[in-house]
């Protein structure tokens, strides 16, 4: 078998290296995805699962794969894959159209409608979150920066992945879902800030506060910009670039503001996705904006595809039996003082119960910016190298098991429903 697979030239070819991982990857997402499709599953869980089979030391492969075809052998190599840097970078594309197409659907009045509450809740979670999850790292005698960074990590939900579930789920137009969304959006800029802080920590033992001042002035600046003097032009361009009824054109002119915004963002130090979001909004704002939401979702679509298979294929399965264990106990505890923690603050602005768990619950998921920070701690040598597996098997696991927790709070929410009308 592992002749066979020496013989093919397209295996072996630098030139066709991309083409074939690309074409690996979407072949085995639609296979799989259309399996989790007949089993009344999310998608995200088959785009997890295909990535995982398609990961390094994945069990299908190295039974018969050869030698000069196993991860070890070539730089970059993951499982079957040649590059996944490569694909990377039309993950972060993924992640940039998922927000912006997300944007779309909230126009500037539910944002000022939600924003205050849900700056205010994700900041009571999060750093509620922070100090317990660096207790416990304590208490189970993981060093000071690796209980400090580990935390920073689990008190950031995945706002890709809680996304996608939702919108999978047909959950994103909720009245819940709009909160969890600001929610999101808030955890992203105060994650922008944990790293530079965690960052000057590491190098010089302080936290630095004026990267913190700056940050945040900055995040204030571009958001209140973008509802203030961006709503009153943009909108307006869009609407006329729609009048000449060329929807290529159209689409290539939102698509424009979305990665122009992105860059933006970029340059000014935030997270791509805070950027696309920020873009979407605008959009939501002019006449065109389901025509606009129409045109570019299908691109987003395949690249979001990409971004999750790749996710699944970052891990490596033969380390679950290393760190399982370890792994359990910290999604456990990270799930529950997120939900504690979004309950309490739930209850103070008198969002109501219901609306309150449902929000709670979708925040299970950590993803792209807790392996970030993790990543940006092990590259410094600040904290120890086995975060960074444990922390990809935490962000795997939760993704997976969210959609089941969102339907069995869903389930107890109808049966307490019930019980109090009988």
């Amino acid at each position: 078998m592992g002749e066979f697979f020496l013989g093919l030239g397209f295996l072996n070819t630098p030139k066709q290296d991309f083409i074939t991982d690309l074409a690996i990857i979407m072949i085995l997402a639609a296979i799989v995805t259309l399996a989790f499709f007949k089993m009344r599953q999310p998608l995200i869980i088959g785009y997890l699962f295909a990535g995982m089979l398609l990961g390094p030391l994945s069990p299908i492969w190295t039974s018969f794969l050869p030698a000069s075809l196993e991860p070890s052998s070539q730089v970059g190599k993951i499982g079957i894959l040649s590059d996944l840097s490569v694909l990377n970078v039309f993950a972060d594309i993924g992640i940039i159209l998922l927000l912006f197409v997300i944007g779309i659907e909230f126009p500037i009045a539910k944002i000022k409608s939600i924003g205050k509450v849900a700056a205010c809740i994700a900041s009571i979670e999060l750093f509620s979150a922070l100090t317990i999850i660096f207790l416990i790292g304590i208490g189970f005698g993981l060093k000071f920066m690796d209980s400090l960074f580990l935390a920073a990590a689990l008190s950031i939900s995945s706002t890709a992945i809680t996304i996608k579930i939702l919108e999978d789920m047909g959950k994103i137009k909720k009245e819940s879902s709009i909160l969890v969304l600001g929610i999101l959006i808030v955890e992203d800029i105060i994650a922008v800030i944990l790293i530079a802080s965690l960052q000057s920590v590491a190098l010089v033992g302080s936290v630095s506060y004026e990267n913190v001042l700056v940050i945040s002035g900055t995040a204030a600046a571009l958001i209140v910009g973008t509802l203030t003097i961006g709503a009153r032009i943009i909108p307006r361009l869009i609407d006329k670039v729609s009048s000449v009824e060329h929807k290529e054109i159209l689409l290539l002119s939102v698509l424009g503001l979305c990665f122009g915004y992105s860059l933006l963002a970029n340059l000014v130090g935030l997270s791509v996705g805070i950027g696309a979001f920020l873009a979407g909004v605008l959009v939501a704002e002019s006449k065109s904006s389901e025509v606009s939401k129409i045109l570019a979702s299908p691109i987003k679509d395949m690249f979001v595809a990409i971004f999750f298979v790749s996710v699944g294929a970052l891990m490596d399965v033969s380390q679950i039996r290393n760190y399982i264990g370890i792994a359990l106990v910290f999604i456990v505890v990270s799930i529950v003082v997120k939900f504690g923690g979004t309950m309490l603050g739930g209850f103070l602005f008198r969002q109501g119960t219901i609306k309150t768990i449902r929000s709670s619950l979708a925040l299970s998921p950590r993803g792209e910016f807790s392996i970030v920070i993790v990543k940006v701690g092990v590259d410094m040598g600040a904290v120890s190298s086995f975060l960074f597996p444990l922390i990809g098997i935490i962000s795997i696991i939760t993704a997976f098991i969210t959609p089941f927790v969102i339907r069995t709070g869903d389930q107890i929410i109808l049966k307490r429903s019930k019980e109090l009308e009988q």
